[in-house]
């Protein structure tokens, strides 16, 4: 294509191609289609949209197609591909000026020459990189942005290349001139004013420079080993010394942290303990670490990262004043702040002082001892300076655990701060109450707590948000003791409710109610008589917060604990309590994605504490069967839910819902981890173990392949040691059904009913061994001993591994009198008592008391094992006679006879 002829006539068939008639548009688009593998159409194509004269419209439609041009034929092997010479010609018109007026079309621009650049650059197109950057450097506006557009788009294409030949010939090319670059771009921000249109696209190009090498050193840490040195200079260089004055702003100086920190840390660089033991690559890496990182260098970066970044801005301390919410919820960490300076500065701090703590400890105590005493309220810089370095010990509180008194220090100095009323010392009361919270876990006497909780209640009557944010870790701690707080808790809970009240930020409220949980877990039960104004204002919270799912989850997490601390009286609750629940439950309601794991612990912990089962209750169980659908990660929750029912009333719940709960299981079983298996059939032994007589039928469907698996032999130890607590139940308190079981299996696996069931006598006694809790031993001991008396042939073929099965059961339950040298079955459970709960210990819940009350009509809890086996000896003896009998404990190991007659002394 001829470019004198053929630019007026591609010129008419683009203006053409704006048109909104389609009986001119679709003509045009089919002849700019015919032309896209014509030789020459992309040069006219580049002289048209770069010709600023034209029509935006049609220069619009011209460097789209060339663009959609560039992904279709400029690649060697293409079809059509374009030849050599008019791709030479071409990447030379493309940058030889910078000067597109339109923002728009400057983009195009910008990003088809990052496609060409992917193809083409450095080998087919060298001259690239250092145009663009003369063009950075010119004193025209416009061209120095479009410049650094366009370098931009080809950074960042040039960064994404995947190929590992690709890669490293960007590292190669780029990144050995990657620090001159930037120390070129920082150098041109100088004279870019903040205001200047310029001063976004540059500093979003420093920042993607930084980012390639973050990214580089995070993938290829020993590839990166030859830049470790440049690097380390050049970030320390921009952010602690004044070369960065005038030129580093926020982001960079984050992304210079950054670098440092993953130099700091990067676990490749770590020599083994025994250095002989670590890579060459690994030693030459700790090498120029430990040469750069220097005493007077780390204590530069120490003093600085205290003195100058960890210092409260102006606009900190106006946004206290102003909005103390707003302040203390960016202290507690949006999202935003999580990507700013402080907190940035703050995870530098602990990394570099973990790593050099024996350097750096001498230099954060000497500035520590320097701020001895009350500060002047007058010396604001002193104020600021104190709280740094309270900041810092606070951070670095573990690696500090040898060297600092932390008990003295409260006492002698801490202490009184927290004291000084001044509204100028509140930043130092603030940090005082937080550094506490940081080294209340590490080193704090609990004779001190006292004194600590008084100096909190104070704070919190100033009603200062900044402190209460603090307020937690004393409470939420290790240590804590209930005792020591009792005398504090009327007034505390009154002030953190007042201030759940008076706050408005969402988060607020979330972390007052935090606070308010930790409050009730602690004390527990010591908290009703303080939680009526709470549970009076937490349904009109929930109403408000509608709109806020998150703050909804805080007061999820708030009624379990409330719902543990009440107990019974929970019940009180219910008219607010089970609507909760139940939206929270409701798959089909959009909230659920956010409530349901917390509202799922919620039902549970109503059902723990309920005294009794109301209608409302039972009905919310109408929720479970869409939840088993969809097996997720709750579903342990859901079995949970599903056995408190068991508990709270077997046989009204069972009667609504056992058929719903059996076909959720069948289908449940068909695709399920060998642990959902597991949940399930313990359901089903709960289930046999609170109505025996009619929980067989309700879970027929299910028995059967739980009696093929111990047939079979159930590889997983767990699945067979439920398995034979399943079959156990049946045979033990439901003997009938278990016959009208065995012969429907005989029936199915074509086998006489004798010979299954001497298979499974076997199987049961070879994998005894998989059975590991206690009372499901004994349970298999007075199951198979249930068999007796018995002439069966079969039965009494097994008769050994029966008797081996109870002597086993006896191990494990017997205990000796050591003065009566009699034998005692430890299990045995003759009356319900209330335990006697420690402070520390949480006092039973009602389904605690239901499960002992269970226990008391549990076989395993009140047949005597001992009793049972001599009684059914004796039968069996009878029935036989002596002679026979005798003949029948000889196939019996004699060791194994010697230990029965030891434990059935007496009788």
């Amino acid at each position: 294509m001829d470019l004198n002829s053929a630019s007026t006539v591609v010129l008419q068939v683009l203006t053409q191609a704006t048109s909104q008639d389609t009986a001119v548009l679709k003509p045009a688009e089919e002849q700019l289609k015919q032309w896209e593998i014509q030789p020459g159409f992309y040069s006219v194509l580049l002289n048209i949209f770069t010709n600023h004269t034209l029509d935006v419209n049609v220069r619009w439609i011209a460097v789209l197609y060339f663009k959609n041009g560039i992904d279709r034929y400029w690649r060697r092997v293409a079809p059509h591909a374009l030849s050599e010479e008019e791709k030479s010609t071409l990447r030379a018109g493309l940058i030889t000026n910078f000067n597109e007026p339109v923002n728009q079309i400057a983009t195009q621009i910008s990003v088809l020459i990052a496609k060409v650049a992917r193809l083409d650059c450095p080998r087919q197109w060298p001259e690239l990189i250092p145009t663009l950057l003369e063009s950075v450097k010119v004193q025209d506006d416009l061209r120095q942005h479009r410049a650094l557009l366009t370098f931009y788009h080809v950074t960042k294409t040039l960064a994404s290349k995947r190929l590992a030949a690709d890669r490293k010939l960007f590292y190669d090319v780029f990144l050995h001139a990657v620090f001159e670059r930037l120390k070129q771009f920082l150098e041109c921000s100088r004279s870019i004013g903040t205001e200047n249109v310029c001063r976004d696209r540059l500093e979003k190009t420093i920042i993607l420079f930084t980012k390639v090498l973050l990214d580089f050193l995070d993938q290829h840490p020993f590839s990166f080993t030859p830049l470790i040195q440049r690097s380390l200079e050049f970030a320390v260089s921009y952010v602690f010394t004044e070369a960065g004055e005038g030129v580093a702003f926020e982001r960079f100086i984050v992304q210079c942290m950054n670098l440092i920190k993953m130099i700091v840390k990067n676990y490749a660089y770590k020599p083994s303990k025994h250095f002989e033991d670590s890579s060459p690559e690994t030693l030459e890496a700790h090498k120029i670490k430990t040469s750069f990182f220097t005493y007077p260098t780390l204590m530069e970066i120490c003093r600085r990262l205290v003195s100058h970044y960890f210092l409260l801005t102006e606009e900190e301390l106006t946004m206290w004043e102003e909005d103390p919410e707003g302040f203390t919820v960016e202290e507690t960490g949006g999202d935003s702040w999580k990507y700013s300076l402080r907190p940035c500065t703050e995870v530098l701090f602990i990394d570099i002082f973990h790593e050099y703590n024996q350097t750096l400890t001498p230099v954060l105590l000497e500035m520590v001892h320097s701020l001895q005493g009350p500060t002047n309220v007058e010396d604001t810089n002193a104020l600021l300076i104190k709280d740094a370095v309270y900041n810092a010990v606070g951070l670095a509180a573990y690696e500090l655990f040898d060297s600092v008194d932390f008990d003295q220090w409260f006492k002698n100095q801490l202490l009184a701060e927290l004291q000084v009323s001044h509204n100028r010392y509140k930043p130092i009361r603030r940090r005082v109450i937080w550094l506490i919270g940081q080294w209340i876990s590490v080193k704090f006497k609990s004779d001190l707590r006292p004194m600590l909780y008084e100096a909190i209640r104070n704070l919190l009557q100033d009603q200062d948000l900044v402190f209460f944010f603090n307020f937690c870790s004393p409470v939420d701690d290790f240590e804590f003791r209930t005792e020591q707080f009792l005398p504090y808790l009327e007034s505390m809970f009154t002030l953190l409710f007042q201030l759940l009240q008076e706050v408005t930020e969402c988060d607020t409220k979330m972390h007052v109610l935090h606070v308010l949980s930790c409050v009730i877990e602690r004390v527990n039960i010591q908290i009703r008589p303080y939680v009526g104004c709470l549970v009076q204002y937490l349904p009109l919270l929930w109403k408000q917060s509608e709109e806020h799912n998150m703050l909804r989850c805080a007061i999820l997490t708030t009624l379990i604990h409330l719902i543990q601390g009440l107990g019974a009286d929970s019940k009180n609750l219910y008219p607010f309590l089970l609507p909760i629940i139940q939206l929270s439950t409701d798959v089909s309601q959009p909230p659920h994605v956010y409530l349901l794991e917390d509202g799922l612990e919620l039902w549970l912990v109503t059902l723990e504490n309920s005294p009794c089962l109301t209608p409302e209750l039972l009905r919310i169980f109408q929720n479970m069967s869409a939840l088993l659908e969809l097996s997720s990660e709750n579903l342990r929750t859901c079995f949970k839910i599903i056995n408190a029912y068991i508990f709270l009333s077997p046989s009204e719940f069972l009667q609504v819902y056992s058929g719903d709960l059996c076909r959720s299981f069948c289908e449940l079983l068909k695709d399920i981890t060998t642990e959902g298996q597991v949940q399930v059939l313990k359901v089903v032994e709960n289930v046999l173990k609170v109505n025996p007589a009619l929980g067989p039928q309700m879970f027929q469907p299910l028995l059967p392949s739980v009696f093929r698996g111990i047939i079979d032999g159930e590889r997983y130890p767990v699945v067979m040691s439920t398995y034979l607590g399943v079959i156990g139940r049946v045979l033990l308190q439901n003997a009938s059904f278990f016959s009208l079981l065995l012969s429907q299996m005989a029936c199915e696996c074509g086998q006489e009913l004798d010979q299954l069931l001497g298979n499974m006598i076997e199987m049961w006694v070879d994998r005894m061994d998989n059975i590991t809790q206690p009372e499901r031993r004994k349970l298999s001991a007075l199951a198979l001993l249930s068999l007796l008396p018995s002439d069966n042939s079969v039965i009494q073929d097994k008769f050994c591994g029966i008797i081996n099965i109870s002597v086993e059961g006896l191990h494990d339950v017997m205990t000796e009198d050591p003065e009566t040298r009699t034998y005692k079955d430890c299990m045995l459970m003759s009356h319900f008592e209330e335990p006697k709960v420690t402070e520390d210990e949480e006092p039973p819940t009602e389904q605690d008391k239901r499960k002992k009350m269970l226990a008391l009509k549990d076989p395993v809890h009140t047949v005597s094992l001992q009793q049972f086996v001599y009684e059914k000896l004796k039968a069996q003896q009878e029935l036989l006679g002596e002679q026979a009998f005798q003949a029948l404990m000889e196939t019996v190991d004699t060791e194994i006879v010697t230990q029965l007659q030891e434990f059935l002394q007496g009788f």
